[in-house]
């Protein structure tokens, strides 16, 4: 289980948890993709062990939206909520894996609030850290309209 919150540069550890399961499985790191598989049916305090493949991650923060837990899809704020967690996510290696083309929400995932960040040497935000695919029952466009997004961290 890893707070993901607590990394200083989490796109490294996903490009590690890739290359564990390249080594584990012999496979191209170039041929896996990551899947995602939410828990919301299970604290993340109470997982005692580890997946056989990928990794359990908790920390994320949705702003103009809410997981519903009960239609296990992305939902409506509810009335003064402008943050809410999102339950532990599996992140999980697949070869050849095909995106979702409907049903999800491609959900920007930032470091911190200001979603901006200077360009570093390699030309990657210093802020941006993924995209991260919630399922919905709305079109895309409805959550990008609503500009929702996730975090790491609340504060600056």
């Amino acid at each position: 289980m890893f707070w993901i919150s607590g990394l200083f540069f989490p796109q490294a550890f996903f490009t590690g948890c890739l290359q564990n399961y390249a080594r584990k499985h012999i496979i191209a790191i170039d041929e896996l993709d990551l899947d995602v598989k939410i828990y919301d049916e299970i604290n993340w305090s109470q997982v005692t062990e580890k997946p056989e493949d990928g990794c359990y991650t908790y920390g994320f923060y949705l702003e103009g939206a809410r997981w519903n837990d009960t239609t296990h899809f992305l939902d409506e704020s509810k009335p003064k909520q402008l943050y809410t967690e999102l339950p532990m996510i599996w992140y999980i290696p697949k070869k050849n894996r095909k995106k979702p083309e409907t049903g999800i929400y491609n959900c920007p995932v930032y470091k911190v609030l200001s979603r901006a960040g200077t360009l570093s040497t390699t030309g990657h935000s210093t802020n941006f850290v993924m995209m991260l695919e919630l399922p919905s029952k709305e079109e895309e466009d409805t959550w990008i309209n609503a500009g929702v997004a996730a975090f790491l961290a609340l504060r600056y």
